[in-house]
């Protein structure tokens, strides 16, 4: 796509108004990239997980639930930064997306104008070929009575579509100005939406590298032991939870989007987790959660923390097959309900998407992302 700013010149824009326009170009012609299919921000490719030093050695008796502790914290952490992320990513979509808008919008203002232009100049050509004098003054050396009648309907109707032609010349370029504008200060967000994206990848990729150093750091015993003390702890939990007498307070149906949103989840048990993921090969958490209520016709936010915060509260009793249930204070943690009790999710690096115990970790709320009433 070419564009020049010399198109917008000759009806009396200044330097100022050309500085716009040469700005709203420079964002049309850096959109055929940001449009393109596929050319949006990359994806985050997979962490490479650490290998432990040659014949390194751990000191005797470390604990291994004060590791599993410090482990827990360190993927939280992760996870907090992940939103992040896909909070930012998400932004970096709509920008580019309202950009893309202006963008058609100057391309449709530029081809306005030029036609615009091509009838003023035609109106001056007729102008000069009939000696330089207005209308007005043919008009009045004429010395026929009915030409002059005739003619003066005839200058009116002119003097109308000129002055219309004016008006709508003028407008034109204060839309195009205005367009110019409006991309300048998305392309800053933009800017702005990029580096708060490398900031919150970093945060992730510092977290996860540290966590998996240390996990690196541990014989395959003390690995298959402390994946066990996780299951204990989650499992301790669990049986807290149901021990509360909750579930028998819990039959609520799935609606038929639920359902769906239920199949498409459990069909994804098996998969890795990756940050920042969102299928088919791989997800996060709140990846899995969306796309399995978009495969189910219902659009939800991307984040977990999105998703509570704009998605409707119901209390636990509640709750049915397909609601997603936030874990954690800061909500950095989404699962989906799928009855008796159970939860599918994408838990965490190293892990892959699978069932585990609705209560095996601390809830903070229950939310549903369709309004309709079960079967």
């Amino acid at each position: 796509m070419l564009l020049t700013v010399n198109q917008f010149g000759g009806l009396g824009m200044g330097p100022g108004k050309r500085g716009l326009i040469a700005t709203a170009v420079t964002v049309v012609c850096a959109l055929t990239v940001l449009a393109a299919p596929g050319t949006a921000f990359a994806s985050p490719s997979p962490t490479p997980a650490p290998t432990p030093s040659a014949g390194a050695t751990r000191a005797p008796g470390k604990d291994l639930e004060a590791v599993r502790e410090k482990l827990d914290k360190l993927y939280r952490a992760a996870a907090r930064a992940t939103d992040e992320y896909n909070a930012a990513e998400e932004k970096a979509d709509q920008q580019s997306a309202e950009l893309v808008k202006l963008a058609k919008k100057i391309v449709k203002g530029q081809e306005k104008l030029a036609k615009l232009k091509d009838r003023a100049g035609a109106s001056a050509a007729a102008q000069y070929r009939g000696g330089g004098l207005p209308p007005e003054a043919h008009l009045m050396l004429s010395d026929d009575p009915q030409e002059f009648l005739d003619g003066a309907g005839r200058v009116r109707q002119g003097q109308h579509a000129a002055k219309g032609l004016i008006g709508e010349l003028t407008r034109t370029q204060e839309d195009l100005e205005r367009y110019a504008q409006d991309a300048s200060a998305q392309w800053k967000k933009l800017e702005a939406g990029r580096k708060a994206k490398a900031a919150a990848r970093k945060k992730v990729e510092k977290q996860i590298a540290a966590a998996e150093k240390l996990e690196s750091e541990l014989q395959k015993e003390e690995q298959e032991r402390l994946a066990e003390l996780e299951k204990e702890a989650a499992g301790k939990a669990q049986t807290a939870w149901l021990g509360s007498g909750i579930l028998d307070e819990i039959s609520g149906k799935a609606s038929e989007q639920g359902k769906k949103a239920v199949a498409y989840a459990t069909a994804q048990i098996g998969k890795p987790y990756q940050w920042g993921a969102e299928g088919p090969k791989t997800y996060d958490c709140s990846g899995l959660t969306s796309q399995a209520w978009i495969s189910a016709g219902r659009g939800i936010p991307r984040t977990s923390q999105e998703q509570w915060k704009q998605l409707r509260h119901i209390d636990i009793q509640d709750m049915r097959p397909g609601d997603l249930i936030i874990y954690f204070d800061d909500a950095s943690h989404v699962a989906m309900y799928v009855g008796d009790g159970a939860i599918v999710h994408a838990p965490r690096p190293g892990r892959t998407v699978t069932l585990a115990g609705a209560g095996s970790m601390p809830i903070l709320g229950v939310v549903r992302p369709d309004a309709a009433d079960a079967d």
